[in-house]
């Protein structure tokens, strides 16, 4: 069963056209890549998932809803959640409190039991804090609790970064580009780390990325954009030996080493 649908959505600012009449699914519990060229449109696909753009054509449905009209933390609360190319961390925040605020949404007790510290109150951070700190020690992260986001490692902010998208509990989590800038060891961490993710929490990924080793070692259907439209989609294999996908994209060198991961 398709989790998320988009029914031939274009995306145009003036004279650009970012997203051209695409129409692609992703199921659920899947792992589904998208790649193209840079300048595809790729993070601009992602911006119309997320509300942050809304469609010029076409519709965007998730779960069997449209997403018309909701804005960007109506749509997180249905259950998207998403990482970011450049990291979007707090970087004055400790690591324990970059996860918390992700928990807001979440909250139940009233404005007022806040302000009155009420035992509802107290039960529930108690419950938040708890749960902050069995997500930090499934990633590796509970010992560096405490440490401002600013001083991790470029890995563990990546890391950090998909724990805190975690926290909003998604149904779908967008991943753009997670391993842009990691050595070779971490991204072989981060292709385990994103299995673990998937099998663990239940959740259907969607994963923008360069490394074509990183997508066709872990994704189970690839759609590949060029200028904005689909060129081609189906089971790794396929994608990267399509003669389309080659000319725009891979070229032969690269899809020789695909092939070869």
């Amino acid at each position: 069963m398709a989790l998320l649908e988009l029914d031939a959505c274009s995306l145009r600012f003036g004279g650009l056209t970012a997203v051209d009449n695409l129409s692609a699914s992703v199921e659920e519990h899947s792992l589904t890549g998208l790649i193209g060229p840079n300048g595809a449109g790729k993070t601009s696909v992602f911006n119309l998932i997320t509300g942050v753009y809304r469609p010029t054509a076409g519709a965007v449905r998730f779960a069997g809803q449209s997403l018309a009209g909701r804005r960007p933390f109506q749509i997180t609360r249905l259950g998207i959640a998403r990482t970011f190319q450049n990291i979007r961390l707090f970087q004055s925040l400790s690591v324990f409190d970059n996860v918390r605020v992700a928990f807001h949404q979440h909250l139940q007790h009233h404005s007022v039991h806040s302000l009155a510290r009420l035992p509802s109150f107290r039960a529930e951070e108690s419950r938040i804090s708890a749960r902050v700190l069995e997500l930090l020690e499934i990633f590796g992260l509970a010992k560096l609790a405490d440490e401002r986001a600013r001083s991790l490692s470029y890995g563990n902010q990546r890391r950090l970064e998909i724990v805190r998208a975690l926290a909003t509990q998604p149904k779908l989590l967008l991943l753009d580009e997670p391993a842009a800038g990691m050595n070779p060891t971490e991204k072989v961490e981060l292709t385990r780390l994103i299995r673990d993710i998937q099998q663990r929490f239940r959740i259907t990924i969607l994963l923008v990325e360069h490394d074509m080793r990183v997508v066709m070692n872990i994704c189970e259907q690839v759609v590949v954009i060029d200028r904005g439209a689909k060129i081609a989609e189906g089971p790794p294999a396929a994608v990267r030996a399509d003669p389309k996908v080659i000319e725009a994209y891979l070229g032969q060198e690269a899809a020789s080493a695909a092939a070869g991961a």
